[in-house]
């Protein structure tokens, strides 16, 4: 078997672009790629706790508007030096750290809980949609352009999109100026009432103490494992051992993602469907899903490394494979809302902090693996994340649940500090 594929000395994706101004080894590549977790793992927390307390409108607005002037900064950075480039990422991980507790507190304001699974995965989907657009865009535009393009670009449209986020986002239905009062009822009765504390008391033994919030949280390290190996690591893969093109590795980048948010919102169809039917529990329904989501996964990337230098069959498993960890999003994804309503932006900025040290790990991990780049250093790493992946479903499959827990019920000082929303009396203390 040859080392790496055949392929024009043309072949690459942004890396390799870069890489033509900037004399980076694997290990630095490595690096910096995993500087961006390190940031995004340390605001997780502190974004869960403010989102709880004063709403994800802002908590979310300004991380992306943080991320989105970093971005416009990137090519200063980068030709500053690795270490610029390092300091930059890791800034951009602490304004992205927010943004998933931020959204998670969002919808538990909103979402009622047997609409979880479709609007929960065309929420947070929406991330594969990004990956989309980003690789094959860049792909076409570093075929006319340079490479900086690419920054002022998207950090431009997260600017854009900041200003439209201020006018059209709101906290809770109370404070929406324009829904209806029967929509407003009708979120009252669904949700139950959704508690909030001025002087916020977490009951932080109890949840150290949950199983199934531990078992989340492992099942979230495995999904992210995955996640990540691919999405910050499948284009050098494709560069340096299968030879695509630019704009080929652009496109087959992004087409895992693509098929990924497709089957994100049919299972969450489906997801609701079951429920609503009852033919399975809230708790069948999480584990039988969050299975599928890393049992085709974990055997796509496997099968693809052994397709050796059949780029048809290779893209093809990878893209198979990615398609069943859409699955993921109304079944893992919206565990939280499940297990705690009323903590949801505090126990996704656990899950998601703590499941995002993967992504500090993979990049350092497979830059030590691959000094070579070569087909059998790169199969290795993929048999690493095969083990890790089924080996965190099975701990979630057996202690993981659907139910709400004992601890959900607010603390507070006294009952005044209590804040319940319905639609009837707005906001009452």
């Amino acid at each position: 078997m040859p080392p790496t594929c055949a392929g024009s000395l043309l072949s690459g994706s942004l890396c390799i672009c870069i890489n033509n101004e900037f004399d980076w080894d694997e290990q630095t590549q490595g690096y910096i790629l995993s500087a961006f977790y390190w940031g995004y793992v340390i605001t997780h927390l502190p974004g869960g706790l403010l989102a709880q307390r004063f709403g994800g409108k802002q908590t979310l607005g300004l991380g992306i508007l943080s991320t989105a002037l970093l971005t416009l900064a990137t090519p200063f950075a980068a030709r500053a030096g690795a270490n610029w480039m390092i300091a930059v990422r890791l800034l951009e991980g602490l304004g992205e750290g927010t943004t998933f507790p931020a959204l998670n507190q969002l919808l538990a304001q909103w979402v009622p809980p047997l609409e979880r699974g479709r609007l929960g995965s065309l929420v947070f989907a929406g991330n594969q949609i990004g990956i989309v657009v980003s690789s094959t865009l860049s792909g076409v535009l570093l075929e006319y352009y340079d490479w900086p393009v690419i920054f002022y670009l998207f950090g431009t449209l997260g600017v854009l999109w900041y200003v439209l986020w201020l006018f059209l986002c709101y906290n809770d239905p109370a404070s929406h100026p324009y829904i209806s009062e029967k929509e407003k009822d009708y979120l009252a009765e669904t949700l139950g009432g959704i508690k909030r504390k001025e002087h916020l008391r977490v009951p932080w033994m109890a949840m150290a103490t949950s199983l199934p919030l531990w078992a989340l949280i492992v099942g979230q390290i495995g999904h992210d494992w995955g996640l990540f190996t691919i999405q910050t690591d499948l284009p050098k893969y494709m560069k340096s051992v299968m030879k695509f093109s630019i704009v080929q590795n652009g496109i087959l980048s992004s087409l895992p993602f693509l098929v990924m948010w497709f089957t994100a919102l049919g299972s969450g169809v489906l997801s609701d469907y079951l429920l609503k039917k009852k033919v399975w529990t809230v708790n069948t329904a999480r584990k039988a899903f969050t299975t599928v989501a890393s049992v085709g996964p974990a055997l796509g990337v496997i099968l693809a490394s052994y397709a050796g230098c059949n780029k048809v069959a290779a893209a093809t498993l990878f893209t198979v494979g990615m398609a069943f960890m859409g699955f993921f999003y109304p079944s893992l994804k919206v565990n939280a809302l499940d297990l705690s309503p009323n903590y949801a932006g505090t126990l996704m900025a656990l899950v998601n902090g703590i499941g995002a040290i993967s992504g500090i790990i993979t990049p350092t991990l497979i830059g030590y693996l691959t000094p070579n780049q070569t087909m059998m250093e790169w199969r290795k790493v993929f048999w690493v994340s095969f083990v890790v992946i089924i080996a965190t479903n099975i701990v979630y499959v057996i202690i993981g649940s659907g139910e709400v827990q004992p601890w959900n019920e607010p603390l507070a000082k006294d009952k005044e500090e209590t804040v319940t929303w319905n639609a009837k009396s707005q906001w009452q203390f």
